[in-house]
């Protein structure tokens, strides 16, 4: 379990909504879990359109997974929560550039990796149909997803973690897809730094995998 730095934050109430395959749900169930926070879990099934309720809508107007409720404030994009629970924490550094460089891998995860690994392991393992229905897609997917990679393997082929010698959340963004990447047609053979670096991470104390829950994990009938 991690720490946080420094006294006097307030504890808040936390409740998750997430869904359990989600990669960037993941994101957040590992980032509390590795803190240690406790928070309840609402799963919310996107394949039946629970997080296009009215209900879910009047939460998140874009109607995505994951999103944290934060004393009834709410908090959607899965980076954005990685970063707010991490501050005061040893998943962020103080050190300003050291910050910026955290959010530069950040960004990069949501530019240039999820669009091709992510979107390929939705449509091509969880969506019924959908390596027909997005056929035409999928080359496309595989040119960025192994693009990606590929950037990753030359920056990690000097150094363990993205960011500095140590685990941050720069890592955690990048973990979540990138360790199931091989459920959307990835081969990660020909990127040995990657996989030991996807070792390194599974190793860190606190590590759960994605088909973890809490022991408060509840669904929650107003979303139905």
């Amino acid at each position: 379990m991690l720490g946080v730095r420094g006294a006097g934050r307030t504890v808040e109430v936390l409740t998750l909504y997430s869904t359990q395959s989600s990669g960037n749900s993941y994101k957040a169930r590992l980032m509390l879990a590795k803190l240690g926070r406790p928070f309840r879990l609402v799963e919310v099934d996107i394949f039946a359109g629970e997080h296009r309720t009215p209900e879910f809508l009047a939460m998140n107007l874009e109607g995505r997974v994951p999103l944290l409720d934060v004393d009834g404030r709410f908090l959607a994009e899965s980076n954005a929560i990685l970063f707010y629970l991490a501050e005061g924490t040893p998943l962020l550094p103080d050190d300003p550039f050291a910050r910026a460089e955290v959010l530069r891998w950040m960004f990069f995860e949501q530019n240039s990796h999820e669009p091709g690994i992510a979107t390929a392991r939705f449509w091509l393992r969880q969506v019924r149909g959908g390596r027909e229905l997005r056929a035409h897609d999928v080359d496309r997917w595989m040119e960025e997803g192994y693009a990606a990679l590929k950037v990753m393997e030359r920056h990690l082929s000097a150094r363990r973690y993205f960011v500095g010698d140590a685990l941050t959340i720069a890592d955690i963004a990048l973990f979540a897809h990138t360790h199931v990447a091989e459920e959307g047609d990835f081969s990660l053979a020909a990127f040995p730094a990657v996989r030991d670096w996807l070792a390194r991470v599974a190793a860190e104390p606190g590590h759960v995998d994605m088909s973890w829950r809490p022991g408060n994990a509840a669904a929650d009938p107003a979303l139905a």
